[in-house]
């Protein structure tokens, strides 16, 4: 049986919007609304969705880099909301979070001595040459040369930078690393560098990652299972190959059917979504996505659908599910 690793119970992030002269809080926003969803220990558990669907913020509440407002976040079976800051920080090097944009996650003012080594001060793993000792060794295991050592951020390139960035999540040997669109910043040629990097890095040191992007073809390629997340909440959750193969969603069906094809003698039905997102400040009563569905009812309207179990593993919140229509054709 799967061992389950990271639990998440509704969890809520409302960000307070302020007004007047006494800065009274007038309305929220609803970045991240009752969410829930389970990881299991050693796969790679993808995030999708439009732009600012709540994605990098699900990812940075996860590890308490923001604050949640509600709900429960339980690693291996402990609940990280409610322990007292000694304890979290003792179980702090068990997560870390590979970030988006490497020229900006990294200090200019510190070397690469200095970026990997600070996880190890902080949580007092290691001094002297011992410390430098396994700072070599993570340069090492990321592709990097040992006469990098002494060298800044600005001396190295992109994927370089982001190898930087890996090796630092990785120096305290977590459990969970979050990576939020970890090769979005870096050409094509580089990310898939990159992200076979990561898969080499996951087979030697068990790691489980929870892999943030806005890029379909990048998650078919890395990820175990996909949740799609719209306007703050997820509306499907499935093992990739049943997601791809059979979106129930109609969001989803609209998300996958944007993957380009390399192919110009294949067409793939192509789904056009009209209208823009609703704002996250007063999200639509009902399912958040009905304005911009052409199967919604009176029903989709006024009554928000649960996350339901449609087939082994494949969760969706819909009142009106239809079968993909995402049929690859030739002209």
């Amino acid at each position: 049986m799967t061992k389950t690793l990271l639990k998440v119970e509704n969890l809520r992030k409302y960000f307070p919007i302020r007004g007047g002269i006494l800065s009274k809080k007038v309305a929220s926003v609803r970045a991240v609304d009752d969410v829930s969803f389970d990881v299991y220990e050693g796969e790679t558990f993808g995030l999708v969705g439009e732009s600012g669907c709540g994605k990098t913020t699900l990812g940075r509440c996860i590890l308490l880099l923001t604050e949640p407002t509600e709900g429960k976040i339980l690693f291996e079976g402990t609940s990280l909301t409610e322990l007292k800051s000694r304890d979290l920080q003792r179980l702090r090097k068990e997560m870390a979070m590979i970030f988006q944009d490497p020229y900006s996650s990294l200090n200019p003012r510190m070397t690469v001595a200095d970026i990997i080594g600070k996880p190890l001060d902080i949580h007092n793993l290691a001094k002297g040459e011992e410390k430098t000792k396994r700072i070599i060794e993570i340069m090492k295991m990321v592709g990097l040369s040992p006469e990098h050592l002494y060298r800044y951020p600005h001396e190295f390139s992109g994927g370089q930078k982001q190898r930087i960035g890996i090796a630092r999540a990785l120096a305290v040997n977590p459990k969970l690393v979050v990576a939020d669109e970890a090769v979005a910043a870096l050409d094509v040629s580089v990310r898939a560098g990159i992200l076979n990097l990561m898969r080499e890095l996951q087979d030697k040191l068990g790691l489980t990652y929870i892999f943030i992007s806005h890029d379909l073809s990048v998650v078919k390629h890395i990820c175990d299972r996909v949740a799609a997340m719209y306007l703050g909440e997820i509306v499907e959750i499935a093992g990739t190959d049943e997601l791809f193969n059979n979106p129930l969603h109609p969001y989803t069906q609209a998300l996958i059917s944007a993957i380009p094809i390399p192919d110009p003698a294949v067409k793939r039905k192509r789904i056009i979504l009209e209208g823009d997102p609703s704002t996250p400040i007063d999200p639509p009563p009902g399912c958040r996505f009905h304005e911009r569905c052409k199967y919604a009812d009176e029903r989709c309207r006024t009554e928000k659908p649960p996350l339901q179990e449609m087939a082994p593993d494949h969760w969706v919140a819909c009142h009106e599910i239809r079968r993909s229509s995402l049929v690859e054709d030739k002209p």
